[in-house]
Parts: C-alpha cells; sequence; structure tokens
C-alpha cells in the first residue's frame, strides 16, 4: 500500500521530470494520469520501435513499464528528491500487437531508501487490450 505524498506538488514535479525525458520523447509517450502512488504512460507502437516480426519490440515495453513505476515511486517522494531504477525484472506474456502500448506503474510500498513498485503493461489493437509484460523492481530516492 503506498504512502502519502510527501510533496503537495507532485504532479508538476513528475510532468516536468517527463518532459525531459529524451528516451520517452523519442518513443512518442505522453504521461497519461499521474495519482499518488499510480502513473499511466501510452505510446504509439512506431515501424521505427518494432523487432523483426514487425510486434512492438521488448525494449519499448520495458522503458515504458519502468518509467511508469518509476514515476509512480516519485509521486510518493519528498519535494527535491529523485529517483533513480536499482533494480527491475520483466515478465513478456504476449507480443506487442496492437496500434499503441500503455504501461500502468504503481508502488507496492515506499520506504525512506527503497521504494518496491510493480507495472504491467498493455497493447491496444483498437478495441482489444492484452496484457503482455508484467514488471517488478526497485527505485532508490535519490
Amino acid at each position: 500500500m503506498p504512502s502519502s505524498p510527501r510533496n503537495p506538488d507532485y504532479e508538476t514535479t513528475v510532468k516536468d521530470s517527463f518532459a525531459r525525458q529524451a528516451m520517452m520523447a523519442t518513443a512518442g509517450a505522453s504521461l497519461t494520469e499521474v495519482s499518488a502512488g499510480q502513473c499511466i504512460i501510452a505510446a504509439p507502437i512506431r515501424a521505427s520501435m518494432t523487432q523483426q516480426h514487425g510486434f512492438g519490440h521488448a525494449a519499448l515495453t520495458f522503458a515504458l513499464g519502468d518509467s511508469a513505476a518509476g514515476y509512480a515511486a516519485l509521486t510518493l517522494m519528498e519535494k527535491g528528491q529523485e529517483v533513480l531504477t536499482s533494480e527491475m525484472k520483466i515478465n513478456l506474456l504476449a507480443p506487442a500487437k496492437g496500434d499503441h502500448l500503455k504501461a500502468v506503474g504503481r508502488v507496492l510500498k515506499a520506504g525512506r531508501r527503497l521504494v518496491v513498485v510493480q507495472s504491467d503493461v498493455y497493447a491496444i489493437d483498437g478495441e482489444v487490450e492484452t496484457h503482455i509484460a508484467a514488471l517488478q523492481g526497485t527505485m532508490v530516492p535519490v
């Protein structure tokens, strides 16, 4: 269960940080939801982000899941703090087939030195939403 935000302006902090992320800009990603302990990021599956079979590349899936989880952690940090990924595990559940991806990141436990996070990534193909990846990791406040 996530703790309460320690930065009353956490939404602005997250949005400003996201705007500085070149990786997310390159992927065409957008921050679609920010709430205490949770963030959602979406990105199109562009031809430049596919693998040899035409599916969205696992690197895109991982990057979105990692970023969504990291920003979920950032919502619970003190003003002026940032977070860095210490470790992240991914289970790829299905090919990234569709129009775009959606990553839902959330905090499981926010401590002062470690923040345990999870993220689920979905491929959206028209009206069909497929769960394609589950990530779990640890963020370190800096």
